[in-house]
């Protein structure tokens, strides 16, 4: 009967998202303005047809743009943000965490095993036969040699202290304020199983401390 959560997939706009970390302005002729957008999904909101809306592969300016139009005319405010975070990709913890927090528009992770890298089965350069890298070999996003090396280390923590490396990186995320929840994908129930673990694993500090050295060494090898 209606939909609680409605996203606008990507800014209608030429800007820096999907792996571009520089910014060059290139303002396009036909690009929808913030503004038409919030006022279309007013319109949907007002039907009935959807509860709450929010945003995904946004910009801090574009994130602040939609909550500012939002108060000025009286518009549905975004509740979420859903853009890529996870060990590989620590982004947004650079320029949309204080955001997230502050304007309490929590975070939806997508990729938080990076396509399944952060899982280990592609360690030394396997390709399982039904690995979603193996089967969609165009996403490189996450099968560059600097993603490979930060994966191997990570992996080499997580067998130091006995952890499976896709919990202990699930883990990471779900420990962060900024996050509601991580959007995992599995092939399998066993797949499932081991990602839906995370929930109940605490992270030591000593696991943390081990993270953050791996990632201050090489940050954001992915993003």
């Amino acid at each position: 009967d209606y939909i609680d959560l409605y996203q606008v997939h990507w800014p209608d706009r030429s800007t820096n998202f999907f792996g571009r970390l520089g910014y060059e302005h290139q303002p396009l002729a036909d690009e929808v303005a913030i503004e038409d957008t919030l006022a279309a999904l007013a319109d949907v909101v007002g039907t009935g047809k959807v509860r709450h809306v929010g945003i995904s592969n946004e910009t801090p300016w574009g994130a602040m743009r939609y909550l500012a139009i939002a108060e000025q005319r009286q518009l549905p405010r975004v509740v979420s943000i859903q853009n890529p975070y996870s060990l590989l990709n620590r982004v947004f913890e650079i320029g949309h965490a204080e955001i997230a927090l502050r304007e309490q528009m929590g975070l939806l992770a997508y990729s938080p095993l990076g396509m399944g890298a952060l899982t280990g089965k592609y360690r030394h350069g396997a390709r399982p036969a039904q690995g979603r890298l193996t089967r969609f070999d165009r996403f490189r996003r996450y099968s560059t040699p600097r993603g490979a090396a930060a994966v191997e280390r990570y992996a080499q923590l997580a067998e130091t202290h006995r952890l499976d490396p896709a919990q202990m990186a699930l883990a990471f995320l779900l420990r962060q304020p900024f996050l509601t929840s991580v959007i995992v994908g599995a092939t399998t129930l066993d797949q499932l199983a081991v990602n839906l673990g995370s929930i109940d694993l605490t992270l030591s500090e000593t696991v943390v401390a081990g993270i953050e050295a791996v990632h201050a060494e090489d940050p954001n090898p992915c993003p």
